[in-house]
């Protein structure tokens, strides 16, 4: 049997100690005129100094409309290079500069750019989980959030190429019946989850709705009630009548889910064999990249307006369009 507690994320530390961290953040960001944006898998203490907590999606739609002068993202090195291609004339900081992804790492632009040269036919589909160099090279971006919708407006006519998450493209080629060639990417975080474990939470806790981020293995997917993107599971449990949920990704996201669903009860899903792991530590799954940022990193990159994300101006216009154009479609 597993036990619950190996299933919570850490436990936080004392609010009260970070409380005059946060006062001096928050005179930072008056001071500055700056706007805190935070993704879901961030510590506690940061999603509570943020002004938007979300996911890939949301944080790119307040970034695009934000009108602070100085844009601090609380995520990883991706999505603060989102954040510059929408807002080139604005300052981008990144708490930790060293905050990568293993999907960005996975799929190289030089790599990406030779296999686009084997078939002009292409129609280039990038997960947001990438490079500004490789968002340059395609024809527009997607999140977990709105892949489905925007692969089904791709163009007809166009062998589609989907980078670099081959797990959240066979999920979309799944849900909208169209066939793709998929980059061999993934994300460290999600492919741990395994179906044996998930198996047996179902089999403890029959009454539990298990939700499952589509970055996770076709089996793990398979055993789901719910799959989609971080922002949609914080809705899924808000609506569901259900009082008990196996939460399958990153556990940051559960300090935000019991905020916003009091009397609700939210298990992480563990990310190896919990019967044969020791059982002195959290076995939850954390991105040791997300994790990176830390409340004092934040003030600290405030105070200094630095580590800054500069990108080439080139590389900004290229990126732009196929980011405007998810932006065009989600919204439709």
């Amino acid at each position: 049997m597993i036990d619950v507690a190996d299933m919570q994320p850490h436990p936080a530390m004392d609010r009260k100690q970070f409380e005059p961290l946060a006062q001096e953040i928050l005179a930072l960001k008056q001071q500055l005129n700056a706007v805190i944006l935070a993704h879901n898998y961030q510590v506690p203490e940061i999603q509570d100094v943020a002004d938007f907590v979300g996911d890939s999606l949301g944080l790119a739609q307040q970034a695009a409309k934000t009108d602070a002068d100085v844009i601090v993202f609380c995520g990883v090195h991706f999505m603060a290079e989102t954040a510059k291609i929408l807002n080139p004339d604005k300052i981008v900081v990144l708490p930790d500069r060293d905050a990568g992804c293993s999907l960005e790492e996975s799929c190289p632009a030089e790599q990406l750019a030779a296999l686009q040269a084997t078939n002009p036919n292409f129609w280039t589909i990038a997960y947001i989980n990438c490079s500004a160099a490789v968002k340059a090279l395609c024809d527009v971006i997607v999140t977990s959030g709105n892949a489905e919708k925007i692969v089904n407006a791709a163009p007809k006519d166009r062998d589609l190429l989907f980078v670099p998450d081959e797990n959240l493209g066979q999920w979309v080629m799944e849900q909208t019946g169209r066939p793709m060639t998929l980059w061999k990417g993934n994300c460290y975080a999600h492919v741990e989850f395994q179906r044996e474990n998930i198996v047996q939470l179902r089999q403890q806790f029959p009454d539990a709705k298990v939700v499952v981020h589509p970055e996770s293995l076709r089996e793990v997917r398979a055993l789901a009630d719910a799959v989609c993107s971080t922002e949609k599971m914080i809705t899924y449990c808000k609506t569901s009548s259900a009082q008990r949920f196996i939460i399958v990704t990153e556990s940051g996201i559960i300090h935000r889910m019991q905020k916003e669903c009091p009397g609700k009860e939210f298990l992480c899903a563990p990310t190896f064999d919990a019967l044969r792991a020791p059982t002195d530590h959290c076995r939850c799954s954390e991105c040791k990249f997300m994790k990176m940022n830390t409340l004092e990193k934040v003030r600290d990159c405030m105070r200094n307006l630095a580590p800054r994300v500069e990108l080439p101006p080139g590389i900004i216009t290229r990126a732009r369009l196929p980011m405007e154009r998810m932006l065009e479609i989600s919204a439709k």
